[in-house]
């Protein structure tokens, strides 16, 4: 492919803009950005609307942007499970989270496992829901820098070694630069223009590709009958229909628990915040049901077949789909605002998984274990100097390893931070379950749902579970959280049994209302 010069102009413009945006963050609602609570949650300032924009660029993602309508394209119905996922998690958002909001306020926690520890007493679990929020976030943000990578491609930028990767390692050390600057509030300004651009992008090509391709009838007779429905069951199997319930209760659990989405969370000024915007949030879910529909679009434009798109379907699989419809559809200026609005949608997120990683590791390893008597100063240049560790770390994964292995992890991902659920989420309502019990369940957990993983050779997450004959297909996360809870109840009770005492508890009831 030669190079789209009009939609690599546009693109330039508008990523440049939003670039020159974060650096000037730093002055939006001025702070001590030398405090971490000021740079790592923006002094727990933003209202209703910028939460609203905040959280929606937390969590529909470039990623998402490419890969849920690739896995329609690739897969069929399956890919809705998406939709589903996104309508459960705001019931949580609503009931849980102004819990965690205003004990994490009385007792100043910047991080889930600053929660735990105060609630638990307990620094070995603690430690555990650190490591995990900081393992399950790098390849989260190694996948944002794949949507960047994809959309550069796709305007026919392409070269091997240090020139095909310079346009990545630029995108990088300007996201590095504003984030080291400004902190949160540089993703929260760029969300709000990030979250526009989506959805002009999303409207406009929900409205002019079905117009080109004969209405969505015409879309829906092009694509394969067996990917528009789920596969009928089996005998003595639930087939795709478990794997679908499965995969979307279990990542609705998940969400919420990345360190990215609680900071998002502990940003909000009030509780109150938080619970207008599990009402406003699924406006979200509307944008997403098309982004998935994208899928089917490029299945029914035929763009696996164009020869000019080959060598890229070849190279990034079905993550080109969308990119290659947006190519198709429209010119080159539009194209390259599409474009923009993806790797602008990367920008967001990894900014802010950045942050929440560097807020855990200063928080809970450097702080708890190498310098408890460290300055505020010093606590929030650690964090600072962390974040920029962490968005190299993930360049390199994906500069020099292949992309298959940033995805393979991610798979992980969603089942490592499902198995905090115990001591964060059931931790804001009870201290009953015991931390050592705590500890070995979210230990199980992750051994199994690792290994179900491992036995699928890290291609899938969807495991079919064998018992009693009966086959039934699920997602890994939610098959290992399962067996996290059974041992943390099973645990707990004989624990108590034999006499073992509680840890201290610094929370006290008023404090989470």
């Amino acid at each position: 492919m030669a190079v789209n010069w009009s939609a690599l102009v546009v693109f330039v413009v508008f990523f440049g803009a939003v670039a020159i945006l974060g650096f000037a963050a730093a002055r939006w609602r001025k702070g001590d950005l030398g405090l971490l609570r000021e740079w790592g949650l923006a002094g727990s300032r933003f209202g209703t609307v910028v939460t609203w924009f905040l959280l929606g660029g937390d969590l529909y993602t470039a990623y998402t942007f490419i890969a849920v309508p690739a896995l329609a394209f690739g897969a069929g119905a399956i890919g809705f499970f998406a939709i589903p996922y996104a309508v459960l998690i705001f019931p949580f958002l609503f009931v849980v989270f102004p819990r965690l909001w205003s004990v994490s306020r009385r007792h100043h926690y910047i991080t889930a496992a600053d929660f735990v520890l105060g609630r638990f007493g307990n620094r070995n679990l603690a430690l555990a829901v650190a490591v995990t929020g900081i393992v399950a976030t790098m390849p989260y943000i190694a996948l944002q820098l794949v949507g960047i990578e994809v959309v550069i491609a796709a305007m026919g930028v392409r070269a091997s070694g240090i020139v095909g990767d310079a346009p990545l390692i630029i995108a990088f050390v300007v996201l590095a630069a504003f984030t080291y600057t400004s902190g949160l509030r540089a993703p929260a300004a760029i969300a709000i223009v990030k979250d526009v651009m989506i959805y002009v992008t999303v409207v406009v090509a929900i409205v002019v590709i079905p117009a080109e391709l004969g209405g969505f009838g015409r879309i829906f007779a092009a694509v394969p009958p067996a990917k528009l429905i789920l596969p009928s069951p089996g005998p003595r199997t639930f087939g795709s229909y478990s794997a679908f319930a499965t995969l979307a209760f279990g990542s609705g659990l998940a969400v919420f628990l990345y360190p990215h989405a609680v900071t998002g969370v502990l940003s909000s000024s009030s509780r109150r915040a938080i619970r207008r915007n599990s009402a406003l949030l699924p406006a979200y879910t509307i944008l997403l049901a098309f982004i998935v529909l994208m899928g089917f679009m490029a299945l029914a434009a035929g763009v696996a077949n164009a020869p000019e798109y080959a060598p890229l379907f070849r190279q990034y699989g079905a993550n080109f789909a969308v990119p290659a419809l947006i190519l198709r559809a429209f010119p080159g200026w539009f194209a390259g605002f599409a474009f923009a609005a993806i790797a602008i949608g990367a920008l967001v997120p990894a900014a802010i998984m950045s942050i929440a990683a560097a807020n855990l590791f200063t928080r809970n390893i450097y702080r708890a274990y190498f310098r408890p008597d460290c300055s505020p100063g010093e606590e929030a240049r650690m964090a600072k100097l962390v974040s920029l560790v962490v968005k190299f770390g993930a360049l390199l994964f994906i500069i020099l390893l292949p992309q298959q292995y940033a995805i393979q992890l991610q798979l992980l991902g969603g089942i490592w931070i499902v198995q905090t659920l115990p001591a964060v989420m059931l931790g804001l309502y009870t201290r009953w379950l015991e931390p050592k019990a705590l500890l070995l369940g979210w230990l199980a957990g992750i051994a199994s749902g690792t290994g179900m993983t491992a036995a699928l050779q890290f291609k899938s997450s969807t495991f079919p579970l064998a018992v009693g004959g009966f086959t039934m297909p699920g997602y890994a996360a939610f098959f290992s959280l399962i067996l996290n809870l059974a041992v943390a109840v099973v645990l707990t009770i004989l624990f108590r049994g034999a006499g073992a005492g509680d840890d201290e508890d610094e929370t006290t009831a008023a404090d989470y209302r």
